[in-house]
């Protein structure tokens, strides 16, 4: 499902964030120490391949909603943003921490005039926070950030479970462009 809104692309599909052809960078769910772990992260190291954990090692640690950015290594992508998302219950405000971690992303790739970004499902898995909730935080986010970004062209949510994908595409056809 695609939507444009204020001239941006907005996309949702379902598939693997480390293999996403065509976009610039993609987002990785990162643990503090940037290192490969499960899900998510351990899609993008393992496709991305020893490299990227060399140049993760001197950024690392990260603060939960921050974000930083490396090359892509093995990846089809110029490069990864990685960001740490909250985990549900225990870094409080929850909600902040999610939504600095879009926001941050964002203002990372545009500060590198990337022209398209690849998002997973943040915080929604191991660290249990509830997709209902994570959602609202996402859309409210990047809708807010939309008018003040200048070289973005698309936004690609690319997740994992039929669960996330149906949540995010049913809550796309619930907005307006405008």
């Amino acid at each position: 499902m695609i939507k444009t809104l204020n001239n941006i692309q907005i996309e949702i599909s379902k598939g693997d964030i480390a293999v996403q052809p065509g976009l610039d960078a993609v987002v990785n769910a990162a643990n503090s120490m940037l290192a490969p772990g499960g899900g998510v992260a351990g899609a993008i190291h393992s496709k991305a391949g020893p490299d990227l954990y060399k140049e993760c090692k001197d950024l690392a640690p990260i603060l939960p909603g921050e974000a930083v950015i490396t090359k892509a290594f093995g990846l089809p992508n110029k490069y990864i943003i990685h960001c740490l998302g909250p985990v549900y219950g225990k870094d409080i405000p929850g909600d902040k921490f999610l939504a600095a971690c879009y926001q941050n992303s964002i203002n990372l790739a545009d500060k590198h005039k990337l022209q398209s970004i690849g998002f997973p499902a943040i915080s929604t898995g191991i660290f249990g926070y509830p997709p209902l909730e994570a959602i609202d935080v996402v859309f409210n986010t990047v809708l807010g950030v939309l008018p003040r970004i200048q070289h973005l062209k698309k936004i690609k949510f690319v997740l994992f479970s039929d669960e996330d994908f149906n949540l995010y595409k049913s809550k796309l056809a619930q907005i307006s462009p405008g």
